[in-house]
């Protein structure tokens, strides 16, 4: 199944997930199907323009190379 922006609808590459607690927001590549409500799957664009809430810390983990093709889980 593809995963698909949750802005766009676009199909999704990026997962963001995040912790009240720690007031932090996560950037992650998206190599499996994301549970809703747990994280949110974006497409390249809108996570290049995410910005955290103020005080948050946004933490990019994602692999400098990007795939040119998803994972046969993903897509």
């Amino acid at each position: 199944m593809t995963e698909f922006c949750v802005r766009c609808s676009a199909p999704a590459g990026i997962v963001m997930s995040f912790a009240y607690v720690d007031r932090a927001v996560w950037l992650d590549d998206l190599v499996e199907p994301v549970v809703p409500g747990s994280a949110y799957a974006m497409c390249e664009k809108h996570a290049g323009r995410l910005t955290p809430p103020v005080g948050w810390t946004l933490v990019d983990r994602r692999t400098a190379a990007r795939p040119l093709f998803a994972s046969l889980e993903v897509a």
